[in-house]
């Protein structure tokens, strides 16, 4: 009969143990976006490269994003500098230079709070068309020659 009551309080407290411990990760701030790729497709050379993330906060606390920061300098990200309340959605905007010709692959990484995923990539992706042919004659020097 020992056993069997110490056998159910082991298993019992194990449960409330186990429970506790669940509770406590499903509480904090959570990040979860509503896409994690965006896709420019072919774009021409120069053309606008902003593009926008929309993400929530998911989580039963304020959501702090410390910090964002592109793979190289063409890819600048902003994100919102005040904490996203939970409930509430925020975006981050990526604009990627596109004087820059041939397939883009980058990526942000974004520091948070958040307890499902404190850091958090997103990407981007396309390809940017060769400059357009043309423009003002050019000399030796690469000044213009002024014709």
């Amino acid at each position: 009969m020992k056993k069997v009551f110490f056998s159910l309080l082991l298993t019992f407290v194990a449960a409330v143990a186990m429970n506790k411990a669940v509770a406590q990760v499903e509480t904090g701030a959570k990040i979860e976006f509503t896409k994690e790729t965006h896709d420019y497709g072919t774009v021409k050379y120069g053309a606008d490269g902003t593009c926008t993330f929309e993400f929530k906060n998911t989580g039963t606390e304020p959501l702090i994003i410390a910090n964002a920061k592109g793979s190289c300098g063409c890819t600048v990200p902003e994100w919102p500098k005040e904490p996203i309340a939970p409930g509430a959605k925020g975006t981050i905007k990526v604009k990627y230079d596109t004087k820059r010709p041939g397939p883009i692959n980058k990526s942000v990484t974004i520091n948070s709070n958040a307890v499902n995923e404190p850091t958090k990539v997103i990407r981007i992706k396309g390809n940017v068309l060769a400059a357009p042919e043309g423009g003002a004659p050019v000399n030796n020097s690469g000044a213009p020659t002024g014709n």
